[in-house]
């Protein structure tokens, strides 16, 4: 059995993500939306304002742990102001580098983020 994860097990990036979270809501004027979850029941919505190619505005919305609420934080860091073609390239393993490493068993967290990414530029593609 394994034992729960405490604030301590998170480095201070992570926990700053967590704590003072980036681009928290959503983007009133969205040209693309998305949810991703995984089956820990973590929740994330993405919305994306887009112009010419390029990612202007992002904001989330997360329901879940401490990863994934950093998780969250940060992609909307690194989305802005990239192409979509260099969006798409963005990898969960990008983000947790960017936070400076998550515990293993929090790398699922991460991969939500990822999957947002692709769904929101789908739904762009779409609209």
């Amino acid at each position: 059995m394994t034992r729960p994860f405490h604030l301590s097990d998170y480095n201070k990036k992570v926990l700053d993500h967590y704590e003072n979270p980036r681009n928290v809501g959503r983007v009133a004027d969205a040209d693309a939306e998305a949810m991703a979850g995984n089956p820990d029941g973590d929740r994330m919505r993405l919305t994306l304002r887009i112009r010419q190619g390029v990612i202007e505005a992002a904001k989330f919305q997360t329901f879940g742990c401490v990863a994934a609420i950093a998780s969250s934080s940060m992609v909307t860091e690194l989305l802005r102001g990239r192409t979509l073609d260099d969006a798409l390239r963005l990898t969960n393993r990008d983000v947790v580098e960017a936070l400076g490493g998550l515990p293993d068993v929090k790398l699922e967290c991460s991969v939500i983020a990822e999957k947002a990414i692709r769904a929101a530029l789908a739904d762009y593609r779409k609209r």
